[in-house]
């Protein structure tokens, strides 16, 4: 059995920070285990055609690693590039064991460590766990009736099958997401036909994407420009906050009036703009960022169904929907989100006292700073409860849980101690305050329900607030709300 003073599960930009924190505070004696056959994470991992972020390349990066962004929204490919710039230059890939599928983590009261078995029956022990798994890494496909007797070929978007070749199929695409709007636009000149299924309406903006011209490059390569810029981005995307907490009229006037209008710009027919203008207030469900979406609806070759027309079965040939039609099919691609609830840490974790993490996340997930749990010494959760945020880059978020990990790791050592828990008290105070902030935000008051939500309803993924003002609650440790032994 390995010993490891931290381990770190999943090698996305999540785990990747972690790492290099970890070494950058001197701490070497640690490993990253990771599932899959590859490194890297979401970007890594989501190779759909037109895959893209929505956040600014600038921002959407690592503070400590700058990068000759070519374009203002990356593509999957250069986030791809970058994930495995930072990897290598870090010399992550020494520190990684592939193929390391973890399906529990047992805390041995007596050593004070971790236990972490794997699928393969593998054991290590460790001091420090930090979960860096992601929410929104376990996709999750609808279980339509007659899915398995259906003769074509389907996968998920995020597990997109490139040996498949759908030039001049017929296709479907069940979802209008994040991940459809870009699919859609990028495959439908090349199929024979694209049938797109939209269960609920999204409100799309114009994405205001450009190539960065040589100039523009040139001076990004002097560091203090790029950090200039990259701190001009962070401010102009902080501001909408106010929008979607603060005031419904700027809402209305910086966001939903741009939507509507961009709607009745793309459709000069009525009835197709009812079809796809959402009946919730801008900001509820994630905004979506497309320029070629609403003209590839109107395609020749693009059926577009309503929730009326919503599948009834799958059957052998393709797709049989409520209103009657009968749609043959080579090919359906489930562009149907993920299961952010459960796969927050999707391995059993048994804490102090025989506590199972999914029995105290039974009604809700929660955490002290969406990071530190009670009863579960030494477990930290990056991108954990309420810590997914709606105006800027999520990595900013990650780079803050690492001001309290490192600081909790760094307290333990100097105290001589061998673990830290945080108090329920401290929790409960903290999540209480968090669900009352809530109570102004357009997430929970906008009139949808979207993933952001438990089944409770309570919503768990949101941040309700600015993100330096997360920041700042991270980096404000707090030695009177924890246990130390």
């Amino acid at each position: 059995m390995k010993k490891y003073k931290v381990i770190i599960i999943g090698s996305g930009f999540g785990g990747q920070s972690a790492a290099v924190n970890l070494q950058k505070n001197g701490i070497d004696d640690f490993i990253i285990l990771e599932r899959r056959n590859f490194m890297g994470g979401t970007w890594c991992q989501n190779t759909y055609p037109g895959a893209a972020v929505d956040v600014q390349s600038l921002l959407y990066s690592l503070s400590f690693e700058s990068y000759p962004w070519t374009r203002m929204f990356a593509t999957q490919k250069e986030l791809s590039n970058y994930t495995n710039h930072v990897i290598q230059k870090y010399k992550l890939e020494e520190k990684t064991v592939l193929n390391a599928t973890v399906t529990q983590a047992t805390w041995q009261a007596t050593e004070k460590r971790w236990l972490i078995t794997l699928e393969n029956s593998n054991t290590y022990t460790t001091q420090f766990i930090i979960n860096a798994t992601g929410p929104l890494s376990t996709p999750t496909i609808p279980q339509f009736e007659g899915l398995e007797n259906f003769q074509g070929t389907s996968f998920h978007t995020n597990q997109w099958n490139h040996d498949y070749q759908y030039t001049g199929k017929r296709v479907a695409i069940v979802g209008s997401g994040a991940s459809a709007i870009q699919v859609i636009p990028a495959i439908a000149d090349q199929v024979d036909s694209l049938h797109v299924f939209q269960r609920t309406p999204h409100w799309v903006l114009p994405k205001p994407d450009l190539k960065f011209p040589k100039f523009v490059r040139s001076l990004l390569s002097f560091k203090p420009i790029y950090k200039l810029a990259r701190y001009a981005t962070y401010w102009a995307l902080e501001s909408r906050v106010i929008a979607f907490k603060y005031s419904k009229f700027a809402r209305d006037l910086f966001a939903e009036n741009k939507a509507r209008r961009f709607i009745k710009k793309s459709f000069p027919d009525p009835e197709f703009r009812k079809k796809v203008t959402p009946n919730f207030s801008i900001g509820c469900k994630r905004i979506l960022l497309s320029n070629k979406l609403y003209p590839t609806y109107q395609k020749e070759n693009v059926a577009f169904h309503t929730k009326e027309q919503a599948i009834q079965k799958i059957t052998a040939k393709g797709i049989e929907t409520k209103d009657g039609q009968s749609i043959d099919l080579d090919l359906i691609v489930f562009a149907t989100g993920f299961d952010a609830e459960t796969s927050i840490v999707s391995y059993r974790v048994i804490g102090n006292k025989n506590k199972n993490l999914r029995d105290f996340w039974r009604e809700f997930p929660r955490a002290y700073l969406g990071t530190a749990i009670p009863d579960f010494p030494n477990l930290f959760i990056v991108t954990g409860p309420n810590t997914g945020i709606g105006h800027t880059s999520a990595l900013f978020v990650i780079e803050a849980q690492m001001n309290y990990i490192m600081t909790a790791i760094q307290q333990v050592d100097q105290q001589k101690s061998q673990t830290i828990e945080v108090k329920v008290e401290a929790e409960n105070t903290y999540t209480t305050m968090i669900h009352s902030e809530m109570e102004k935000t357009v997430w929970k008051t906008g009139g949808c329900n979207s993933w952001y939500q438990s089944k409770s309803g309570r919503v768990i993924a949101m941040f309700p607030g600015f993100s330096f003002t997360y920041y700042r609650l991270t980096k404000n440790f707090k030695e009177k709300d924890h246990v130390f032994e």
